[in-house]
């Protein structure tokens, strides 16, 4: 089934007028994965219409990064949404989604200048305006994003909690490739040799996860101790950031925590940046080393 496609808001509230039952929308920029794929299957478990918007967002890029190169795919991108049944595909160009350049945003507040804000600041607050325009627009009853980008998932449903905002959120799980790399559109980036020091994220959270009997410090100590290696593997990875946060927040858990939290980590390769997270969860009180 190929799935209607809309460019414009008039082609959008077209369509959109006549669904029935519930909407789920999936948001993604494009170059789709597996990783897209799975969302879009949790989406039909869950509603029954599905909409998939296809939007690479300027704002949520800084000076720098990879605006310009970021993949697009949009007849293969087409040909994954037809393969899992999408109803309806909302393909903006710039011009639809900001008619005039942006006066008044989302800020992203205190959760979006800590962990990936600091390393991509203003990120966060380009995000959020996006994905608030997307649910204006398409008016989906939920709303379905990866636990890939778990600092965005916490930020878009702390957003829609805020601002009262009438949409239900759902994560989807990580998707990952056969050696542990998480997926991403920006893999396609690697060489082969990269994309071997990239490993070293994913080994290192098994590692971190690995470690939770011992409580925070072990499992930052043990990730930390397989990173240090791809530090200094060719090519080399440049670390980001390692931390091991609350889920809702993302503040760093103090030495004590129990209950859930996230490790979370990101580097370089290349000039390919990179992200993953692990949930973790502390029973009890750690153990004494």
């Amino acid at each position: 089934m190929t799935p209607v496609i809309a460019k414009t808001r008039e082609e959008l509230a077209s369509v959109r007028s006549g669904v029935t039952g519930t909407l789920a929308l999936v948001p993604t920029m494009g170059a789709l994965h597996e990783g897209h794929r799975s969302l879009i299957r949790k989406a039909h478990q869950v509603a029954d219409v599905v909409a998939v918007s296809i939007f690479v967002n300027p704002l949520q890029f800084g000076p720098g990064e990879d605006l310009d190169r970021y993949p697009r795919t949009f007849a293969a991108d087409i040909e994954a949404c037809a393969a899992e049944g999408v109803d309806i595909v909302f393909a903006p160009t710039q011009d639809v989604m900001y008619p005039t350049p942006p006066v008044v945003t989302i800020d992203s507040g205190p959760m979006g200048r800590v962990v990936e804000g600091i390393t991509r600041p203003g990120h966060f607050d380009g995000m959020l305006t996006v994905v608030m325009k997307l649910l204006n627009v398409v008016r989906p009853d939920v709303a379905i994003f990866g636990e890939k980008d778990a600092q965005q998932l916490a930020m878009i449903r702390r957003m829609v909690a805020d601002l009262e905002v009438p949409v239900r959120i759902v994560g989807g799980p990580t998707v990952r490739e056969l050696g542990g790399l998480a997926l991403s559109s920006r893999n396609r980036y690697l060489s082969e040799a990269e994309r071997r020091t990239a490993l070293s994220l994913s080994q290192a959270l098994q590692a971190g996860e690995d470690a939770a009997p011992g409580g925070p410090a072990a499992v930052v100590a043990a990730a930390k101790a397989v990173l240090d290696k791809a530090v200094g593997a060719d090519p080399p990875l440049k670390l980001d950031y390692l931390v091991l946060v609350d889920p809702s927040t993302f503040t760093e858990v103090e030495a004590g925590h129990t209950g859930d939290a996230v490790l979370a980590v990101a580097g370089r390769v290349g000039t390919t940046h990179l992200i993953d997270n692990v949930p973790v969860h502390f029973a009890g009180t750690p153990k004494e080393s």
